[in-house]
Order: C-alpha cells, then structure tokens, then sequence
C-alpha cells in the first residue's frame, strides 16, 4: 500500500505563533519533523503548509512543501488539498508541531491500517488517570474490545464511580491515517454536534459510523503549544543527546 506522510504546519497559533517555525537544538521545529518522517516506511513526506516563510524554510533544508490555502477550517481539510491529487492510497497525517515522533510510531500505524482495513487510524499512549484529569488539552479516548475507539472526550473517561474498578485510561495522541477516499469522504462532512462541542474533529467521523482503528504506544513525545513546551522539549533533547 503506497502511503504519503502529510505535515500540516499553519502559521497561526492563537497560544504560540509560528511555532513551527521556532528553533529546537538549533533547527526549526518543522525541519525536526520533516527528519523523523523520512526515517520512517512512508513512500513519501510532504509539508502542507500556508505561509511562504515556512514553504522557503522547508525547501531550504531539503524537504518537499506546498502551499494551501489558508482558510481551512480543520488540520484534515488542509491535508486533502494537498494530498488529493497524489498516488498514494494511505495519508498519514502528522502534526507540524511534534518535532520528537518517533518514526516507528508511522512506522506501526502504516502497519495497522494495512492489516486491519480500517478507513482511519490513530494513535494512544498508556497514563495514569492523575496525568490527564485535569487537562482538556489532553484528549482522552475510550476503546473497544476489538481496537477501535468508542468515543475521545476533553473530559476524564472513563468515569470512575465510588466503588467502581479502575480500568486503563488512555491520551490521545493526535497522528492519524486515512485511506484516501475515507478522507475524502470525512472532509465532506458537516462539523457535528459532538465536534462542534469538545472542538474534536475526530468526532465527527463517529459522528458519521466511520470506524477508528487504535493503536497502543508507550513512546512519548512533546507537543509544542506554548513557549514552555518548547523549553521542556529542549531539555529532553539534551538529555537524550539529539540533533
């Protein structure tokens, strides 16, 4: 199955503008996810973004960019403009600002879309219910017992009654895969009602009855938000000796 990883890297951000653009050891954040991609199986890496500066920066370092416009409502939108006219029958979406993903997380969730047939994929990380209660920028996801999830909420699932047992709870971390008609199909989708209340776009794919399969990691990464995220991200590196 011939895959294409999609970096959307949108100039604006309400808490950390230009942020992709940010250096990190050095380098900007993109070019740090532009080099995990092309580590990884996919057949091919491009960069999606609305903004010259970032198109030139992309160049620069070797990497293959295209402009979109930049009135897209969701990430996926701007992810099926430019990827719509390419040959790949995968779309893995990877975000422009999650500069320490690991390659073998592509890596396993190209390897579960193609034994699975599932028309989305995605990715959660294993935590504590102390780790998340208390972030709604952490999304939260429910699976079922086949591995496809039941529901992701800003909101602490499961629910853990007085007297209850405790069971595993999972984050959300935001790489998906789409079989290309499967994102066609959802960026023609109306926003629901779920979507449109918690700002999840994935919902409106359950909205719809499109099936999401999951995949369980225990790697983890930083998502660069805000200034301070990209502080903690410069620490890791230099524990971790990375370049």
């Amino acid at each position: 199955m011939k895959s294409v990883v999609v970096i959307p890297a949108r100039i604006g951000s309400t808490r950390f503008p230009g942020k992709v653009l940010a250096k990190l050891g050095g380098k900007p954040i993109i070019q740090w996810v532009w080099e995990r991609a092309v580590r990884s199986k996919a057949d091919s890496v491009l960069v999606a973004t609305d903004d010259e500066t970032v198109l030139e920066t992309v160049r620069s370092f070797g990497g293959n960019g295209v402009m979109t416009r930049k009135d897209h409502p969701t990430g996926s939108d701007r992810i099926w403009e430019a990827a719509k006219g390419l040959d790949a029958e995968l779309i893995i979406n990877l975000q422009g600002d999650e500069p320490l993903t690991p390659p073998e997380v592509v890596n396993d969730l190209i390897d579960a879309m193609e034994e699975s047939g599932a028309e989305m994929g995605t990715v959660v990380v294993p935590v504590t219910r102390d780790e998340v209660k208390d972030n709604p920028n952490q999304p939260k996801v429910i699976l079922s017992a086949d591995g496809f999830a039941l529901y992701f909420s800003r909101s602490m699932i499961p629910y853990l009654r007085e007297g209850g047992r405790e069971t595993q709870v999972y984050r959300h971390w935001g790489i998906y895969a789409y079989r290309k008609p499967a994102l066609e199909r959802f960026v023609s989708l109306p926003q629901g009602e779920l979507e449109q209340c918690e700002k999840l776009e994935q919902l409106r794919a359950l909205e719809n009855g499109m099936r999401i399969k999951v995949i369980k990691t225990t790697f983890r990464a930083i998502g660069i938000d805000t200034p301070e995220d990209l502080a903690n991200a410069e620490k890791l590196i230099a524990e971790r000796g990375e370049k």
